[in-house]
């Protein structure tokens, strides 16, 4: 029976700290999320910079897994390369140890009054703004009571043999025992998802002297190999090379890097010990009440030092990590197919800011197939092209389809927990689809139209085919600018767009006004003006669905 009561209070304490953490991680995601994509955007190649933005990133959403994640998006969108996404995820990894960091200064006081006010601003606020507050402040109460729990829970078995006698297996003083201690750590946070959390259940057995100070720096190694787990899983199923690169990094990375310290253990114990004393904490085996308050802060430094430590070591060698990490990952397919359908990974959901850069990737994607297949299209203005015009339907087809597997994954994410600046970034991502398909439509009836015009021997005059020509030419234009911004922002975007979109307009209104001096001089038949008046048309609308395209570009991309 004391047996089951321990059980529960430890397991419904963890409980209560993942919990915490997972509140906490949302909200600053929700808080900060827009300007966490937008330093990421503007990543630099300079891997020193990468590194000390990926420990800003995690530290300030509190998870290198959550943050791992969002960087696998957006390497597979191809928003930064296999290079910068890597020197970011080694410094999510030091970015990452400020939790147990704020555990080891035990704010335990602070966590009821922490849990009433997040609840307060959480249920009873009607800002957004301040429930996502309300989720963060509610989290780091949430995540220190799951700690008392958790300490108390564990208070009776101290002076159990049985459980002393079982703790007594980890031991870090045979090299078995210290690879029991990695291997039970890494199981341990696959288990939870969550290394902050088993870290903190570490320091919490370490604190009631179950686990003397050496075994616990063995599990929060193994810790760091169980962290990358949730990068794979949001890889599986995915047919996307990059994705399966930037997870199997991670997973290199931290394995290697315990490898490293796992030959040199005695001495990096030793220096960790030496490092936290002249940092001012007290002696590692110094107890209150039977309680060993200084040892979460060795264990915390620990942490902290591996990293920082792992980092340095894998920054300078960062192209040979890429190099292994391209090496042992699946090679890529020779070339994707032309009609290739969006692919997205149920993986992401979880990241809204991952999912969004996936989603932009393939728009990016779409669009300039458009673009290709709308130059392609101005050929035949001049001369006809049978292959062009008879690639009309698999091209609409597929801009189509394309439609519906984007909009269809972006009404997933949005079914889902997201912000308002990411509830917007849905809304005009979801514009920007519907306008590139209405593209799709009006170049497949400008095929149609020229298909009919050579079928049945209809000339234009010159003119006619030189206003075609000019007005097709802007479009192109136009959507390559669109294209061009899309890959990265410019000044002035929205100013240039409308003046696209204003000379379109104009262009159209002096071909109609030219083609009706040319019916009055007799040197355009009717059905030739009936059909160059379709073809203006269309352009026309062309430039409109380009104009919608590059205001959603302008608001969110």
């Amino acid at each position: 029976m004391q047996f089951l009561g321990i059980l529960i209070h430890t397991l419904g304490g963890l409980g209560m700290f993942i919990l915490g953490m997972k509140m906490m991680t949302e909200g600053l995601q929700a808080t900060a999320g827009q300007k966490i994509r937008r330093i990421l955007e503007a990543m630099s190649a300079n891997r020193f910079m990468g590194c000390a933005t990926g420990a800003g990133v995690a530290a300030l959403i509190q998870s290198s897994s959550a943050t791992t994640v969002m960087l696998i998006g957006f390497a597979t969108a191809g928003i930064m390369t296999l290079q910068q996404a890597v020197g970011v995820v080694i410094g999510a990894n030091i970015g990452t140890t400020i939790t147990g960091q704020m555990i080891a200064f035990k704010l335990t006081e602070a966590a009821l009054p922490a849990i009433a006010i997040g609840v307060g601003l959480k249920y009873f606020s009607k800002k957004r703004k301040f429930r996502y507050i309300g989720d963060i402040v509610l989290g780091f109460g949430l995540l220190f009571f799951g700690m008392m729990v958790m300490k108390d829970g564990l208070s009776p078995i101290k002076s159990d043999p049985q459980f002393v006698a079982f703790f007594t297996l980890f031991n870090t003083e045979s090299v078995m025992g210290l690879l029991l201690c990695v291997l039970m750590g890494a199981v341990l946070t696959v288990a939870v998802q969550s290394s902050s959390a088993t870290v903190g259940l570490t320091m919490t057995l370490a604190g009631s002297g179950l686990l003397d100070y050496s075994t616990a720096l063995g599990l929060v190694l193994g810790e760091n190999i169980g962290t990358t787990i949730t990068a794979q899983l949001a890889t599986l199923g995915s047919n996307n090379v990059e994705a399966h690169r930037t997870a199997n990094a991670h997973t290199i990375f931290n394995t290697v890097g315990v490898g490293i310290i796992l030959l040199t253990f005695p001495w990096f114990v030793d220096i960790v010990e030496l490092l936290t004393l002249k940092m001012g904490a007290g002696a590692v085996t110094h107890t209150v009440n039977g309680e060993f308050v200084n040892v979460a802060r060795y264990i915390a430094n620990g942490h902290t030092f591996f990293n920082v430590l792992n980092a340095l070591i894998f920054l300078i060698f960062l192209p040979r990590l890429v190099q292994l990490t391209i090496w042992v990952s699946p090679k890529p397919r020779k070339s994707r197919e032309r009609y290739g359908l969006p692919e997205f990974d149920s993986g992401f959901i979880d990241s809204p800011i991952g999912a969004l850069a996936r989603v932009k990737g393939e728009i990016i994607r779409i669009t300039e197939f458009t673009h290709t297949n709308l130059k392609k299209l101005a050929r035949c203005l001049q001369t006809r092209d049978d292959d062009v015009l008879g690639e009309r339907e698999p091209v609409e087809e597929f801009l189509d389809d394309s439609q519906k597997v984007i909009i269809s994954y972006l009404t997933t994410i949005y079914q889902g927990e997201v912000n308002e600046p990411e509830a917007k970034e849905i809304s005009e991502m979801m514009r920007i689809t519907n306008n590139i398909e209405r593209l799709g439509d009006s170049m497949e009836n400008v095929s149609k139209i020229l298909e009919r015009i050579y079928d049945n021997g209809i000339e234009f005059s010159d003119q006619a085919k030189k206003d075609l020509t000019d007005i097709s030419d802007k479009v192109i234009e136009f959507l390559g600018m669109i294209v061009d911004e899309m890959r990265e922002k410019s000044d002035g975007f929205y100013q240039r767009a409308l003046a696209c979109e204003d000379m379109v307009d104009q262009m159209r209104e002096q071909m109609r006004y030219h083609h009706i001096d040319r019916l009055r001089c007799a040197e355009c038949s009717v059905d030739a003006g009936v059909l160059f008046i379709a073809l203006v048309s269309n352009y026309e609308k062309m430039g409109n669905y380009c104009f919608n395209i590059a205001t959603g570009v302008d608001r969110i991309i």
